[in-house]
């Protein structure tokens, strides 16, 4: 064995692809039945609420962009946790944390258009993604942008998949 490499067994191995298939399972559901809710999702709106107050400071299109930037934030800096740390496991379901965030992402822009989802906050409170896309007069291109979040979640899909390949114990 060559000196600073680790011997893995068969049974970690095994396990280690066992984890990725189960977690990138419930992605590829989440993938596949966007725009129907889960508990996660109150999860997800507990934090994209932190965002608008946490990007308060800087104006209202900042705060209007503070909810889905935290969403997108918080997973990542998991994720560069895990990487420095090498918490395999860890990652996986930061991963998968991101890859829900840019789904739920996906569905908010792809509604900014037609504002049928149903908002959380006062009597009036704005659509996020409504007002952003009108202020920089991209209205028309709220589907092309949730498509590229959901191109983004596949992408995360994969990652997910195979982390036993690159982040070992």
């Amino acid at each position: 064995m060559i000196e600073g490499t680790t011997h893995f067994s068969r049974k970690e191995l095994v396990f280690s692809w066992i984890s990725s298939v189960l977690i990138a399972a419930v992605g590829l559901y989440i993938i596949l039945n966007r725009g129907e809710y889960s508990y996660l999702d109150y999860f997800a709106l507990i934090i994209h609420e932190a965002g608008h107050f946490l990007f308060g400071w800087g104006g209202e299109v900042i705060m209007m962009m503070g909810g889905t930037l935290i969403q997108l934030i918080v997973p990542g800096l998991l994720i560069v946790f895990s990487i420095f740390n090498r918490f395999k496991y860890f990652m996986q379901v930061s991963l998968f944390i991101l890859l829900h965030n840019l789904i739920n992402i996906s569905v908010y822009a792809g509604d900014a258009a037609e504002q049928k989802l149903q908002l959380f906050g006062p009597p009036g409170a704005k659509h996020d993604w409504n007002f952003l896309l009108t202020r920089f007069n991209a209205l028309e291109y709220a589907g092309d942008i949730a498509s590229g979040f959901v191109v983004l979640a596949w992408i995360t899909l994969v990652l997910l998949l195979f982390v036993p390949l690159w982040l070992r114990d």
